[in-house]
């Protein structure tokens, strides 16, 4: 199992902060219809239950945004993954069909209410993550995104620089249909679905839809 480190001033903020590992050998592949189909039953539910202006209210959510604000970046310009997720379900635009990873990583994620980095585990550089805090100019290429201010945010990085933000994972290290080694982070800075539960469940849909085998997985506390 990867090493995984934290910036105190993250803790400072959120100090319950608490991370789901999981790192596993899988296929990925088109996503198929039977997960399509439990993506969309979870989105319906997200949909009847929450309003646009309080999907932010979901604790995990919340606390995500906490913290973007102490460190320094507008949380309404910059929105958690999982936030984004969910506004686009209530608005009625649906999420995009990618492949099986993602999809699985963006089913766990409407449904715990946590951001989850996904990260091709062979692209990783050494044997240790810290999640720390963006720099000012710092480079790093967001997913469909280009080139992404993460001054402010909360960022893992590898020995080789940043690999993943609770608002977009990098490119350097995104899922493809080539991976077949991943490493999830499911970032908890406060507890709304039970983590253990979390990590379970991921699990299971990558045993049942992505064939995943030699699953690692732990719970990481700092307190």
């Amino acid at each position: 199992m990867i090493n995984v480190e934290i910036d105190p001033r993250i803790l400072e903020v959120c100090p319950a902060t608490q991370i789901g590992l999981l790192r596993a050998q899988v296929v990925n592949g088109d996503t198929s219809d039977e997960l399509w189909q439990e993506i969309e039953n979870e989105a319906k539910a997200i949909a009847q239950t929450y309003e646009l202006l309080a999907v932010n209210q979901r604790p995990a959510i919340a606390a995500t945004r906490r913290l973007y604000k102490a460190l320094g970046k507008d949380p309404g310009r910059y929105r958690v993954a999982s936030e984004a997720l969910c506004r686009r379900i209530i608005r009625g635009l649906g999420l995009y069909r990618l492949t099986t990873l993602i999809d699985v990583v963006n089913l766990v994620s409407i449904k715990s209410g946590y951001a989850i980095s996904g990260l091709d585990a062979d692209k990783l550089v050494g044997d240790t993550l810290t999640m720390g805090v963006g720099e000012k100019d710092e480079a790093y290429c967001g997913i469909g995104r280009g080139p992404l201010n993460i001054e402010g945010l909360p960022v893992y990085r590898d020995a080789q620089g940043g690999v993943a933000t609770p608002t977009s994972d990098e490119e350097r290290t995104k899922f493809t249909p080539e991976t077949s080694h991943v490493q999830i982070n499911i970032n908890a800075f406060a507890p709304e679905m039970p983590l253990d539960e979390a990590v379970s469940w991921t699990a299971s849909l990558l045993e049942k839809y992505a064939s995943a085998t030699c699953f690692e997985t732990t719970i990481k506390t700092f307190q």
